[in-house]
């Protein structure tokens, strides 16, 4: 028996809203598999590190969370250019804009999960594409708190250093970072499964051919000298307090 007009375009609408629910459960997924990027490197490094892992995932929802539907989390394709904090899409978008700024002359810009600064810290990076890795960036990060802890013996006093070494700045730092750790500190002590955090990202990357490093962002040998034995970073803080734009977006307001 033909089904008549009406009983088809019923079903044509049951199969194209069918469809549209999948397609808008994959692009969740994808989203919530990008939101987890940094918490999955924060693990990882707290793995290889020592660092307790609610240290590092409150670090990194400090300097790069961002508000989406209610729910603040970490963000991998983050940059602050001199005091601007932008959130992108992809690494590809965030690449581009760090890559346009560079060549009218900037130099102060914090990029990834963990905002690491440019301008201080690129020596222990072959490019900026390594800079924006999470599981580089997190490696990074968790080797300059411990170098911190190892100061004062506390993690919330490390985490407010690794932002500035200005008690106005690290005070109010510390007060985020101790009310984001809240969530995490259940997390110390278990058994940590590391998941590989570029797999959610992988579609992600740029094609072959893309962005090229320029000047002084050519690759170097000597990379993470925080984690061949003994190096300290020039300055007191991955994101200075001073002039230009070191400072994280928890300092311009956050998530939002």
């Amino acid at each position: 028996m033909r089904a008549s007009p009406a009983t088809a375009l019923r079903a044509l609408s049951f199969a194209a809203g069918f469809v549209l629910l999948a397609l808008g459960a994959t692009a969740a997924r994808a989203e919530t598999d990008l939101s987890a990027v940094c918490e999955r490197a924060a693990v990882e490094a707290a793995a290889n590190s020592g660092v307790p892992v609610s240290v590092l995932k409150a670090i990194s929802l400090t300097e790069t969370g961002r508000n989406r539907g209610g729910d603040v989390r970490p963000w991998p394709w983050t940059v602050n250019m001199e005091g601007k904090g932008v959130w992108f899409d992809s690494r590809e978008a965030a690449l581009a804009y760090v890559y346009e700024h560079y060549k009218r002359g900037a130099r102060s810009f914090d990029v990834g999960c963990f905002q690491i600064n440019y301008k201080w810290h690129h020596e222990n990076f072959a490019s900026i594409e390594e800079m924006f890795d999470p599981s580089a960036n997190a490696r990074y990060a968790a080797a300059f708190l411990a170098s911190l802890h190892a100061e004062s013996g506390d993690w919330e006093t490390a985490a407010g250093a690794f932002h500035s070494r200005t008690p106005e700045y690290a005070d109010r730092y510390k007060a985020k970072f101790a009310e984001y750790r809240a969530r995490f500190v259940h997390e110390d002590g278990r058994p940590l499964v590391v998941t590989p955090p570029l797999l959610a990202v992988a579609a992600a990357q740029p094609s072959a051919g893309g962005y090229v490093g320029t000047g002084d962002i050519t690759p170097r040998v000597n990379t993470y000298p925080l984690l061949q034995g003994g190096g300290q970073p020039a300055l007191g803080s991955l994101f200075p307090t001073g002039t230009g734009g070191g400072i994280g977006l928890f300092a311009r307001g956050g998530a939002g």
